[in-house]
């Protein structure tokens, strides 16, 4: 049949005869297709669905912001995920040795990849802890962000109601509740990143939690991920609809929403609203983060990978898009409450899932409730967004040391290995002045500008060096048809062009970072953030130059698979027989 003779065919792609005594690693299927399916979306749909899309929709134009989200998903979201999930099913490898195999001297890419997955893990896992440690305090008999009667509280802390002027003297300096709980008691922020402080024991424990749960969620691999994320991926949604249901029914909802989508055609002329829409995309699609292509290299030969990715893409936009309904509605309410306008309360970031909306929650009925569902949903969606990435790494080590790491035991203690360390770095992130850390690592190690280099490489191997119409090829081998061909254009055009036209603008449009657009980082940490930055920007072409000092021969011959499956220049057939 014909799946078998792809089987057949994928196994000789993947292994070369074993030599006697040596040991060979046979990848593993996921057990059901809805398991890969559930990975994927689990991966893809986080907490930029509920803390960012929203808040971009609101500020650049309401419902027209569609316009260049939608340009941005068609010339570059959808080309590059189809890209990433072919070549993983395809070469039934990771990051790393997927480029190695099909180009290695755009290696490199699979490197950098790698490098900013690790800074993410770092970062998003901060964000978990913060979360189940508002999780845990859910429990309380009051709420402990909805009054001001609290140790941390400060005499500037007010309970804010309609009956308030906002112009009234004594509100000039007030903070609320919500805001003083987050600063002095989550975070117990100090006063700039050269006062580190000590370290925040709770926090601490949290983070610890965190990262045991991660670790149980990867342990065997696909067998556990496959399964946990029928839960992790699906339960969410529940939370969502819930919350969505209770925030359509509060005074004030239908502002919110009106808000939310209201509609402003002038804000197409502003660059920085295109800007954001193509920044969104990348980062709510976690593209070019390596995880698509290692969760990919699980699937069947035979899978669509092309169906997938368009249910992908309308799973993920259609979250997006739901979640701004139920954060508007019940920021409607919230302005509703206070009797202010709803631009005075919109946020975006974890300011709105630790201050705005927590503080709108406290206003509810049975807000212990509410508050357990919202940050049930919060840890959910980044749980399984942050063990795919662990899922991912591993994945990748592997690839790179197959017999080593299929030794009894030895692929358990280096994930033990890999969790205590970030746990260890994450340390210096809930610390007093923990935050000031956190935000620069996100700011600069995981920052659009890495995202977009990496889509320009990978469109440029893909459309430029191996070959729209191979990888066409090799698609229509594995689907038994071919993708519409204005994907085919975007990966050697339009990619390539727009990501290097949305890099120069945010070169051009650069500012130095600021906490709470309020505190200057010292100068030697824009320094350090330029270096994290740098620190995957520049693998792709250090990975070049060093395959051309030790290759040997022409550039032809320096570029070919380490194991002679591709030769990359030529009109030859791509599959050559591995031995």
């Amino acid at each position: 049949s014909r799946s078998d003779a792809v089987e057949e065919t994928q196994l000789q792609f993947n292994e070369r005869k074993p030599t006697p005594g040596k040991m060979v690693h046979k990848r593993g299927h996921w057990a059901r297709k809805a398991e890969y399916f559930l990975a994927v979306t689990g991966e893809i749909v986080g907490l930029g669905n509920v803390w960012r899309f929203p808040y971009l929709c609101y500020k650049n134009g309401g419902g027209v912001f569609l316009v260049p989200y939608l340009f941005f998903l068609v010339t570059c979201g959808v080309p590059l995920l189809l890209l990433e999930t072919s070549l993983g099913q395809y070469t039934r490898k990771s990051g790393i040795t997927c480029w190695r195999n099909i180009c290695p001297l755009f290696e490199g890419i699979g490197f950098a990849s790698l490098i900013v997955t690790t800074y993410f893990n770092f970062t998003y896992i901060i964000i978990l802890a913060w979360a189940f440690f508002y999780l845990f305090h859910s429990f309380s008999k009051e709420l402990p962000w909805a009054s001001c009667n609290n140790t941390w509280n400060t005499v500037h802390c007010k309970e804010f109601d309609k009956n308030f002027s906002t112009s009234s003297p004594e509100l000039m300096n007030a903070t609320s509740p919500a805001l003083e709980f987050w600063e002095r008691r989550v975070l117990n922020i100090s006063g700039g990143i050269e006062v580190l402080g000590s370290l925040h024991w709770e926090m601490a424990l949290c983070l610890l939690l965190t990262w045991i749960v991660c670790y149980f969620c990867v342990w065997k691999g696909i067998k556990s991920t496959g399964k946990i994320v029928y839960f992790t991926a699906i339960f969410p949604y529940a939370m969502l609809l819930i919350l969505l249901v209770r925030g359509l029914t509060l005074p004030g909802a239908k502002d919110g929403i009106i808000f939310y989508l209201y509609p402003e055609p002038s804000r197409l002329a502003d660059p920085e609203v295109w800007m954001e829409a193509g920044t969104q995309v990348f980062f709510s699609y976690t593209l070019c983060y390596g995880g698509l292509i290692a969760l990919s290299s699980y699937n069947k030969y035979n899978n669509d990978c092309y169906k997938d990715c368009i249910y992908l893409c309308l799973v993920n936009s259609g979250t997006s898009f739901l979640a701004g309904f139920v954060v508007f509605s019940t920021l409607g309410f919230m302005a509703y409450e206070q009797g202010v306008p709803i631009k005075d309360v919109a946020e975006s970031g974890p300011g709105l899932i630790f201050m705005v909306y927590p503080n709108a929650i406290s206003m509810m009925p049975l807000s212990q409730l509410w508050a357990f569902c919202f940050f049930l949903m919060i840890i959910l969606l980044g749980l399984d967004t942050e063990f795919v990435s662990l899922e991912t790494f591993m994945t990748i080590a592997m690839d790179m040391f197959p017999v080593l790491l299929k030794k009894k035991r030895m692929k358990q203690v280096v994930l033990v290995i890999t969790c205590i360390l970030s746990f260890m770095i994450g340390l210096l992130m809930v610390t007093e002045g923990g935050v000031y850390i956190f935000q620069l690592v996100e700011h600069y190690a995981c920052s659009g500008m890495c995202i977009l280099l990496i889509a320009i490489f990978e469109s440029v191997c893909i459309g430029w060096v191996y070959g729209a119409d191979r990888l066409y090829d090799n698609i229509e081998d594995m689907i038994g048809y071919r993708p519409w061909p204005i994907i085919k254009y975007c990966w050697t055009f339009l990619t390539p062009v727009i990501c290097m036209g949305t890099f120069i603008f945010s070169l051009v449009d650069y500012t130095p970072l600021k906490y709470n657009n309020t505190y200057v980082y010292p100068s030697w940490c824009y320094v350090l953030g330029w270096l994290l930055s740098l620190s995957s920007m520049m693998l792709v072409p250090i990975s070049m130059v060093f395959r051309l000092i030790v290759g040997k021969g022409n550039l032809n011959e320096v570029n070919k698979s380490d194991k002679g499956i591709f030769v990359l220049c030529g009109d030859h057939k791509i599959l050559k027989t591995p031995l």
